[in-house]
């Protein structure tokens, strides 16, 4: 058997962690982690910062085995939603990969496929309403975000070369990484937590009644391995969803079951800025539930203002957002996932791994 190895950028993100864990079962793969901090697990790491050139070069020296990158690395301002639509974001993004690019050129003869992670700003599911379902042969909307440049950079590099590319666009990714400005999972299990210490019932702090669809990050993990090794995925952008859709009041049953808790009125509240007043109850269960030393700021970034997007709080028209899985699915890639089942299981995840409380 042929053996192929895995180069993943971002390994320690939340779709890069999904990947390692993967990749890990799959005969004939080896993986190297790229990032600036070693992941969980036994795992060859080649520590990089992406943002140097020449780092990145000295990262990629020894790395010439690599026959496959999953390109998963992302730069996010502080404030994140302000972030998407800065011009610095957009630069440093931009640099980051082409950086990796300059570097697979130089030290990875053996390239054969590139897979680049973009997501449902492709679409402005972030912040307006689009046809539904969001489908990947559109034309390219004008909004700016640093997708365009990378993908612009991705087919120029390719063209002539001998290695093909896939582009993959996820919504709502759900899985855990501590630190994550995107960690939906963690957001949600946190403010659970914190709800039930203060003696509330799970009250839904988000807008109105919106349908959305979300990707389970094991199941990107899983057409990552089926669009480097399948012709049909080569040049192609992908939506890559579970294959149902969300609606959160009617998701909320289930999360309150996972904390043992009853379900309250809605009451709408901005997480980003209610729940870090909340630090003094959070060491509280830390302390009392043997929880990983962690601060709410260390565990979630800017996640709640990931999640307040999410839910819809102050939103005044509908957004409902959903990606059309069909293209995949015609390509070739069989699988889905149960969105309910989902966020039970990356919940008990986080609960088995001591960053959320049972």
């Amino acid at each position: 058997m042929t053996r192929r190895t895995l180069l993943i950028a971002g390994a320690t993100g939340i779709v890069g962690g999904a990947a390692l864990e993967h990749f890990a079962t799959l005969p004939g793969w080896d993986v190297i982690a790229l990032s600036r901090r070693p992941p969980a697990g036994a795992v060859r790491h080649v520590r990089a910062d992406l943002t140097d050139a020449a780092d990145t070069r000295r990262a990629l020296a020894d790395c010439g085995s690599v026959t496959h990158v999953l390109y998963a690395a992302l730069f996010e301002q502080p404030d994140l939603v302000a972030g998407w639509r800065d011009r610095e974001q957009m630069r440093v993004n931009t640099a980051m990969f082409a950086n990796l690019l300059d570097a697979l050129e130089r030290h990875a003869p053996a390239l054969a496929h590139l897979t680049l992670m973009q997501g449902a700003k492709a679409y402005g599911l972030h912040d307006t309403q689009v046809p539904v379902p969001a489908k990947e042969r559109w034309p390219r909307p004008s909004h700016e975000v640093f997708y365009w440049p990378q993908e612009d950079l991705l087919r120029e590099r390719q063209r002539g070369a001998a290695w093909q590319f896939s582009i993959l666009r996820p919504q709502l990714i759900l899985g855990h990484a501590a630190g994550s400005p995107m960690n939906l999972v963690g957001a949600l299990g946190a403010y659970a937590a914190i709800q039930r210490e203060i003696g509330e019932p799970l009250r839904f702090p988000g807008g109105g009644r919106y349908v959305h669809a979300a990707s389970d990050s094991r199941l990107i993990a899983r057409v990552v391995a089926f669009c480097g090794t399948s012709p049909a995925a080569a040049g192609r952008t992908f939506n890559v969803v579970n294959g149902d859709m969300l609606v959160w009041q009617d998701l909320w049953p289930a999360i309150a079951a996972r904390f043992g808790m009853a379900v309250g009125a809605p009451r709408p509240m901005r997480l980003a800025e209610h729940m870090p007043r909340y630090e003094d109850t959070w060491q509280r269960i830390v302390e009392r539930h043997g929880l990983r030393p962690t601060t709410l700021a260390q565990l979630l970034g800017s996640s709640w203002q990931f999640t307040d997007r999410s839910f819809g709080y102050g939103l005044v028209a509908p957004l409902d957002r959903i990606e059309s899985p069909v293209a995949l699915w015609k390509a070739g890639f069989v699988g889905c996932e149960d969105t309910e089942d989902a966020f039970v299981h990356w919940l008990g995840r986080m609960q088995d791994e001591r960053w959320l409380p049972r």
